[in-house]
């Protein structure tokens, strides 16, 4: 992408803080993410509203770090909007990058089949305790991701909100201005590599998933970036977000327990 800003001197006065706000969505956002979730998974055995309160912080958080990033972008005279991909495709995706876009969509058909079918249930489904003496019993794998989805009807409305805050806020600031900020720090690097280093940051905001939500967000983050970069524009990347987040809509209530199991 040929307009990413040159050097951190094109942010201006806003230098320092752009380099703040990236920072903490490498190394502040995995700490914040896993307490909260720790949190949130806690209240659901007690909290019925447990569910529909973690969303409404979860919107606060989400477009309040996404608006401070706005305010530091405005502030930084170098960096147009062409910049931080607020603009229309410059171009349209080239055969490598359509094939990135339907293996996007393949994944979302596939896994919304697989969803409707239980797989997340039985993913979840927590192994056979260990006998004393024979190691801790762990929590299953895809737990996290099990407790954020909504069971009743006001869940999902407030939940269709939260993909979509999800596919802009996100795109926004692990896309747009976080690669904006590495690029002008680090200077003109390669676009396999700022496509890597957004993978990275992507999956580790998502550690509260575990090793296996770190690693599929890591390869969805690093797509998303390199449609990002092809197309010097966010727009294909936030559509193709939101879609992936708001599949879990179509999973039915009746394959997903009322409440969070006591594994």
């Amino acid at each position: 992408m040929s307009g990413l800003p040159d050097a951190l001197t094109d942010f201006g006065p806003a230098a320092f803080a752009a380099v703040v706000v990236a920072v903490y969505l490498v190394a502040g956002e995995p700490v914040a993410g896993h307490v909260l979730h720790r949190r949130f998974e806690g209240r659901l055995r007690t909290d019925p509203d447990a569910r529909r309160s973690f969303y409404g912080r979860l919107l606060v958080l989400e477009w309040g770090l996404a608006l401070l990033a706005l305010a530091v972008w405005l502030a930084a005279p170098g960096v147009d909007a062409a910049a931080v991909g607020l603009a229309w495709p410059q171009s349209w995706p080239g055969p490598l990058t359509s094939l990135l876009v339907v293996l996007v969509l393949v994944f979302v058909v596939a896994s919304t089949r697989a969803l409707r079918g239980g797989a997340l249930m039985e993913a979840t489904a927590p192994p056979p305790r260990r006998p004393p003496g024979q190691g801790r019993h762990a929590e299953p794998p895809g737990h996290a991701t099990l407790a954020l989805l909504p069971r009743t009807a006001g869940e999902r409305r407030l939940f269709t909100v939260v993909g979509v805050t999800a596919g802009i806020c996100e795109e926004w600031l692990y896309r747009g201005f976080f690669l904006a900020v590495v690029a002008a720090v680090a200077g003109d690097l390669p676009g396999w590599v700022l496509v890597a280093i957004a993978a990275v940051a992507f999956g580790l905001a998502h550690a509260y998933q575990g090793r296996a939500g770190i690693l599929l967000t890591g390869v969805l983050g690093g797509v998303m970036a390199a449609l990002y970069l092809s197309t010097e524009s966010l727009l294909l990347p936030v559509l193709l977000h939101a879609a992936i987040d708001l599949r879990f809509l179509l999973v039915p209530t009746r394959v997903l327990p009322t409440t969070r199991p006591a594994w």
